[in-house]
């Protein structure tokens, strides 16, 4: 009888020695580790040096050519408290965004000790990344920047230089959100100052000349107009994944291969599965 490919990797899963544990490094005891996470990529660094150069670019033209110039001392003192509010809020969420482990998995910890540890019983399957030698728990996914398995991987976002995990989703929504209140907030102000500026004298609205405080507002607006709809919806999608508890790799074409997802035998993924993941059924 010819086994099809489906059965020769299923004889495979069945021999406990397909993980391969004795190839992989017990991880390092957790004394040794250090408490702060911090991913060291190159694009990732500039897009949050460049994310803070913007926040205090609005934060600089919102104070000092709309609201100091302005002959309202009640209307620049409650805009300039919500703005900066606000905005000290969403540099607060983008750091523990960056800083916090978003659920990495332990690395090499598909060890000998550890899969017996598990008392799997017969038939159970396991999941082992080759990349970083750890088991892997459903729902996580291997992060080729911060060259971890992450728990419920939602994506790698390069403006938090961090992947957008179980741990660290909260704080990404906030950043969000925050973003989106400045840029609103931003965008209407401008508004305003630009009627204000028609009605009375250009040269009186504003502590700059004319042509300077007319570019700087311009910059302004298409950069509040650029993040509002950017930040809006990467809000309005993470709400979403949070309501129906998935992720953006769920939601992609090839899901079964992100995710580990149990296929059935007839499945046209079946096969790729064997092919892209190393699995073992402990009998």
């Amino acid at each position: 009888m010819m086994l099809t490919p489906v059965h020769r990797f299923r004889d495979i899963e069945r021999k406990p020695e397909y993980l391969q544990p004795e190839k992989c490094v017990p991880p390092p005891s957790r004394a040794s580790l250090g408490t702060m996470w911090f991913i060291r990529d190159g694009c990732g660094i500039a897009c949050a040096v460049v994310t803070w150069m913007l926040v205090f670019y609005a934060d600089f033209v919102v104070l000092l050519v709309m609201l100091v110039p302005s002959r309202d001392y009640v209307y620049s003192v409650i805009n300039g408290t919500l703005f900066n509010t606000l905005a000290f809020l969403a540099l607060a969420s983008h750091f523990r965004a960056m800083l916090t482990d978003p659920g990495a998995v332990p690395k090499g910890n598909a060890t000998k000790e550890f899969i017996e540890s598990l008392q799997l019983k017969p038939g159970q399957v396991v999941y082992k990344c080759p990349k970083c030698c750890s088991i892997k728990p459903d729902r996580a996914h291997h992060c080729s920047v911060c060259k971890r398995c992450i728990r419920k991987m939602d994506h790698h976002c390069p403006w938090v230089n961090n992947c957008v995990g179980e741990n660290n989703q909260k704080y990404f929504v906030l950043f969000t959100m925050y973003i989106a209140l400045i840029s609103l907030h931003a965008l209407i102000m401008v508004g305003f100052h630009f009627l204000y500026c028609f009605e009375e004298d250009w040269t009186k609205c504003s502590s700059f000349s004319p042509p300077t405080t007319v570019i700087l507002l311009i910059l302004l607006c298409f950069e509040a107009l650029l993040f509002l709809i950017f930040t809006s919806v990467m809000f309005g999608t993470q709400v979403h994944s949070i309501c129906t508890d998935e992720t953006i790799l769920m939601l992609s074409p090839d899901c079964d291969e992100l995710c580990g997802r149990h296929t059935s035998a007839n499945s046209p993924t079946q096969t790729r599965l064997d092919f892209l993941k190393e699995r073992v059924a402990l009998s």
